[in-house]
């Protein structure tokens, strides 16, 4: 089936010089569905999907069957970002028949107390930190969305509200100067914008070519959704006040979704999120480099940095040269992460145990009744 490259190279389709898809598995997909088109995921509700194949074109399509099962992972259905193959595109509504492998995936540990997957966007080059230059700063959250965020995406920081803050030299900020010096230190790109003015957030552009997928994550009142109107040019997401006690601001955006730009790039907003859990699947090393390279230096290996003798952190944290409160947002982390990962590590030892159990029992149905 022939399709329009050029309209779905605008929402994100990569492809090689020869206008092949980048991805081995993507060219086998089509291979395998040789009557289906690609679509990308925009909005995902509950009861349905919205697909895009160009950027001024929107439509519901059917589920796979097995993705409604109760039990399926909810992080193996698609998500917004995610590529699909359709068919059938005579009928209301078209039927997804396959799902494109993910060439990224930013995802967060659920609320609750069992072990399950959320997947935030799907196939992002691009993750857009948003944070205010107001009361709602926190190193510490910036710290624990960099260690959800890095899953073949670039991070890069976008500080709002500076102009609220008095300061167009976001250091000058109380606890930003810090921030700042740790996050050049990883290679890390840091913009202060002013979300309502569209010259002040040219500064994003680098980020914002043809083709480009952006996701903006971020705590609710933190400005994404200004900074997605200021992007479109147009008012099209609702936005709300913040309270002056906290900073702290309403869910304005109340569910994922795909919003292509006139630069050629692709946005997703996303609603605010108060809980970032992990998955289990993040790495601590990579985002705490500088605490890994201290306790490196400590005389024992299994150093716990409490009252072991020769802790080299001990010693960086009284000198000034470790921040105390980044490492012990290090320590807390590392714990999370470790507590994910043994629940993960559960869930795939249950999930081989009931595949090995539904192999037997069809065995057992067979030799007693035959192959249906």
């Amino acid at each position: 089936m022939t399709f329009d490259l050029a309209s779905l190279q605008a929402i994100g389709w990569a492809v090689d010089d020869t206008g092949q898809p980048i991805d081995a598995s993507w060219r086998e997909a089509l291979q395998a569905h040789p009557q289906a088109r690609p679509a990308r995921v925009s909005e995902q509700h509950r009861s349905g999907y919205i697909v895009a194949d160009a950027p001024d074109t929107a439509f519901p399509v059917e589920s796979l069957p097995e993705w409604q099962r109760p039990r399926f992972p909810a992080e193996q259905r698609p998500g917004v970002g995610d590529w699909v193959l359709i068919e059938d595109l005579d009928t209301a509504p078209p039927r997804i028949v396959a799902l494109l492998p993910r060439r990224s995936a930013i995802k967060r540990g659920a609320a609750g107390d069992h072990y399950r997957q959320q997947l935030i966007a799907a196939n992002v080059d691009t993750v857009f930190v948003v944070c205010g230059l107001d009361a709602d700063f926190n190193p510490r959250r910036i710290e624990r969305y960099l260690l959800l965020v890095r899953g073949g995406a670039e991070p890069v920081i976008v500080l709002t509200k500076a102009d609220q803050a008095g300061a167009d030299d976001p250091s000058a900020v109380p606890e930003a100067e810090a921030t700042l010096a740790e996050l050049a230190e990883q290679g890390i790109a840091v913009r202060a914008v002013n979300a309502k003015d569209p010259a002040s957030v040219t500064a994003l552009a680098p980020w914002l070519g043809p083709g480009r997928t952006i996701v903006l994550v971020g705590s609710s009142g933190a400005g994404k959704s200004t900074l997605t109107n200021t992007l479109l040019g147009e008012q099209r997401m609702r936005t709300g006040e913040v309270r002056e006690s906290d900073a702290r601001g309403r869910h304005t955006t109340t569910h994922r979704a795909l919003i292509p730009l006139s630069s050629g790039a692709c946005l997703i907003d996303t609603p605010g999120m108060r809980e970032l859990k992990p998955t289990g699947e993040e790495d601590v090393a990579e985002n705490f480099a500088d605490v890994e390279a201290v306790a490196a230096n400590c005389r024992f290996r299994d150093c716990a940095h409490a009252k072991e003798p020769g802790c080299a952190v001990r010693a960086a944290i009284e000198s000034g040269e470790l921040d105390s409160r980044r490492f012990a947002n290090y320590m807390k982390l590392s714990e999370e992460v470790a507590g994910a990962a043994d629940k993960l590590a559960g869930r795939r030892a249950e999930n081989a145990e009931s595949k090995v159990l539904g192999k037997a029992v069809n065995k057992r149905l067979q030799d007693k009744y035959g192959r249906r």
